[in-house]
């Protein structure tokens, strides 16, 4: 396959049966969102099966990966932007203060109890095992140079989303 550096290449609707010489047509939005659907639908489907969601993950790992204790707003606040809703993380802290996986000082600061350090645990295990599966035969250099083209692609975009796109086009 020629190098496709520096030329322009016709944006084809998304098509799942692509073949590999039709693959730079392909819309990058189109994969990137099937693969984040595939591959958090399996890491869902494998947590559901201990009882446990990737959102109570996250705050597990949050209130274990810092410094200091975190408060809940602080919780809340930074994994908000990854959860399905606005009150999802809030409903998280709870669940996990109801498990008694989580407890608060006097100073309304979150820490993990033993218990919910050995689901932490458990649960990085299993994040380890799904990311073994989705990983199959792929290398770590394949994996690297993808996500340096993901990120190229981002940083393409970035500032005020115009960068490449001629403006004598009107949008209506």
């Amino acid at each position: 396959m020629e190098s496709l550096i520096g030329t322009t290449t016709d944006q084809a609707p998304a098509n799942p049966a692509a073949t590999d010489d039709m693959l730079a047509t392909q819309p990058v939005g189109y994969w990137c969102g099937l693969t984040h659907t595939a591959v958090t639908q399996h890491l869902r489907d494998a947590m559901a099966k201990i009882d446990v969601t990737q959102p109570q993950y996250w705050v597990l790992n949050r209130v274990n990966g810092g410094p200091t204790a975190p408060s809940r707003e602080e919780v809340v606040a930074q994994l908000t932007h990854l959860a399905d809703g606005p009150h999802e993380i809030a409903r998280v802290v709870d669940q996990l203060l109801h498990r008694e996986w989580l407890r608060i000082d006097d100073g309304q600061r979150l820490h993990l109890t033993d218990a919910g350090e050995a689901a932490r645990a458990r649960l990085r295990e299993l994040a380890t095992e799904v990311r073994a599966v989705v990983h199959k035969n792929i290398s770590d250099e394949e994996y690297v140079a993808a996500l340096k083209v993901l990120r190229k692609m981002v940083a393409n975009v970035e500032g005020d989303g115009t960068s490449g796109i001629r403006s004598d086009f009107a949008v209506s």
